[in-house]
């Protein structure tokens, strides 16, 4: 594969390359790491994410659906949870969405909404979940990352 197979969109990815610290704000205030690493000649990112518990181990897997023009994220973790994620990277801001059924039930709905900081080393987010297929969004936790020198 060259590099002219590879679709542009996924240059926008390249923000999130490296290892992070992450904060979360609510169930417990752990600190972990989360890490993104491209693979499979760069079409693929992938993302680790530890903190202690009560949070699960997890890995992402990150691509471009060039039909769809759209990011999503295939997520996995310690509990054997499996999830799809739709990804929009716009500007400063970054999301990932699950409203619907996919690999697992939807007992309820599930949104990162994240900014980057204008120097790109900080992403201020939270976790919201909803109850009622999106219509009202409440708080779950707050996650700060922050990347490692």
């Amino acid at each position: 594969m060259t590099g002219q197979d590879r679709p542009p969109a996924l240059g926008l990815l390249d923000v999130l390359v490296g290892e992070w610290t992450q904060q979360v704000t609510g169930h417990g205030d752990p600190t972990g790491t989360l890490t993104f690493e491209w693979a499979l000649g760069n079409r693929c990112l992938l993302q680790r994410s530890t903190l202690p518990a009560p949070f699960p181990e997890s890995l992402g897997v990150i691509e471009y659906d060039e039909s769809q023009g759209e990011f999503r994220q295939h997520y996995f973790d310690s509990r054997g949870v499996t999830r799809l994620y739709g990804m929009r990277l716009v500007g400063s801001r970054w999301t990932l969405s699950r409203t619907e059924p996919d690999f697992s039930e939807l007992s309820f709905a599930q949104r990162f909404v994240g900014t980057f900081s204008d120097d790109g080393r900080s992403v201020d987010g939270r976790w919201e979940q909803s109850h009622d297929g999106g219509a009202t969004w409440e708080h779950d936790f707050a996650l700060l990352l922050e990347r490692r020198p």
